[in-house]
């Protein structure tokens, strides 16, 4: 069902609408209807019985170690395979590793299990990418013998890629989307750093990542907070790889807040927020949590834009834990502690953005912002997308104070001008497809 609540204003000689988006998709909504909280525990399950995920741990045995449980998600993605019609394929893309005289003392044999859900448009090279890591640790991470649960970091984050990968591949999208399971990220980013980089290698036109790292448990210790409302979604505001002039010109313009990564962020809190009832998007204005960092920043060092995606609250007695009970407390990352339904509410929140912006068309091109004179309106323009079946744009604005885009006015122009001062606002322009989807936004840059 499509609910439009519609803020009309008359701002040239086409009716052009600014719009408060409620808008569902009947397709994104009947996926997120699919998700099912009993998968989601099955996944976990499962993986927590191989016993050790540990990046250092056995590869040859059957039924335990990292070499196991990375055949069974491989095996997951070709049973989903069979519903695809040939869109999708899986495999396990490996690279040896050599000792680093810190978390990788001897040779071995890395392995990253991804499954591609190739795009139905052969002119649209768009790749999406989610991503959680299979691998997990004790207290000591060089410890690859014994049991380690990592129901939660990050089991948590492997399910909602498999649960997203088991739902999507039933359905055909104009761009790629690619769901993976890294290895290495306790060991040091090493999966998704060798993913990143092959990416950048063989130039893959990667518009977005999520990144999926504890998400599936609600509350805290200490603090003792308890709330299965809200995620996080962090991003980075300066980019890693600007140059010195880019950064001058961030500074000159004010866009210290509009970076690539963020307006993904922000996307995600407004399309997760859209089809996901009960759940707040949190976006948090750091590349990572405080001093730690994850499988989303490769990405951003390659140039790439990702964000990551974890729990509100997290409790640090259950991860990097020996499982045990020292003075009353609990120790370890059991399955006992997820909440399938939190879990279920961030997949879908993962899903609904993965599937709005693949059946989106591309992003505008060449977008500008007009400066030829000193004025209290704005002129922008831009280019159509060079593929998809457009209906039109939204051009985007919020106030300079405003975490979140705050208006949408909708044309089918290629240019706009708006009684808002560029002093006092921001700007972006997103494509629209004829189903309703959205690009992610683009800031113009100064003509």
């Amino acid at each position: 069902m499509k609910i439009i609540f519609l803020l009309c204003t008359l701002l040239s000689a086409r009716t052009i609408s600014a719009q408060t988006i409620i808008d569902r998709d009947r397709e994104i909504s009947q996926m997120v209807n699919e998700i099912s909280k009993d998968s989601l525990r099955s996944y976990i399950t499962t993986l927590v019985a191989f016993g050790t995920r540990n990046t250092l741990s056995a590869q040859t045995n059957p039924k335990r170690g990292i070499g196991a449980a990375r055949n069974w998600v491989l095996k997951k993605f070709n049973d989903f395979a069979k519903n695809a019609d040939g869109r999708l394929s899986a495999f396990i893309d490996t690279v040896t590793i050599q000792p680093n005289g810190k978390r990788i003392n001897r040779p071995i044999l890395l392995g990253n299990v991804m499954a591609t859900l190739k795009g139905t448009d052969l002119k649209d090279k768009r790749i999406l990418i989610i991503s959680g890591h299979l691998d997990n640790m004790r207290t000591n991470v060089m410890d690859s013998t014994g049991d380690a649960p990592g129901a939660d970091d990050d089991g948590s984050g492997t399910a909602a890629v498999l649960e997203c990968a088991r739902i999507m591949s039933k359905h055909s999208f104009p761009a790629t989307i690619i769901f993976v399971a890294v290895s290495g990220e306790e060991q040091g980013l090493f999966g998704s750093t060798y993913m990143a980089e092959k990416a950048k290698k063989e130039n893959w036109n990667i518009e977005a990542v999520l990144n999926n790292d504890i998400m599936g448990s609600n509350n805290s210790n200490e603090t003792d907070i308890i709330n299965n409302t809200k995620v996080r979604v962090f991003s980075e505001g300066i980019p890693h790889y600007d140059t010195e002039e880019q950064l001058k010109r961030i500074m000159a313009l004010g866009l210290e807040n509009d970076s690539k990564s963020r307006q993904l962020a922000r996307y995600v809190k407004e399309i997760g927020e859209r089809y996901v009832d009960h759940l707040e998007v949190v976006m948090i204005y750091r590349t990572d949590r405080f001093l730690r960092g994850g499988d989303h920043l490769p990405y951003l060092q390659n140039g790439f834009t990702a964000v990551r995606i974890t729990e509100m609250n997290e409790n640090f007695t259950r991860q990097h834990q020996d499982v045990r009970v020292e003075n009353g407390i609990h120790y370890g990352d059991l399955p006992e502690h997820i909440d399938y339904e939190y879990l279920q509410k961030n997949t879908a929140m993962n899903l609904v953005n993965l599937a709005n912006l693949a059946k989106a068309p591309p992003v505008p091109e060449d977008v500008n912002i007009e400066i030829v004179r000193l004025s209290n309106t704005t002129s922008l323009s831009w280019l159509a997308p060079k593929t998809g079946k457009m209906k039109g744009y939204y051009v985007l604005e919020r106030e300079t104070t405003s975490p979140v885009w705050e208006k949408k006015i909708f044309t089918t122009d290629n240019h706009i001008t708006l009684p808002y001062s560029k002093d006092n606002y921001f700007f972006a322009v997103q494509s629209v497809s004829d189903s309703g989807n959205e690009s992610l936004p683009v800031v113009p840059v100064v003509r």
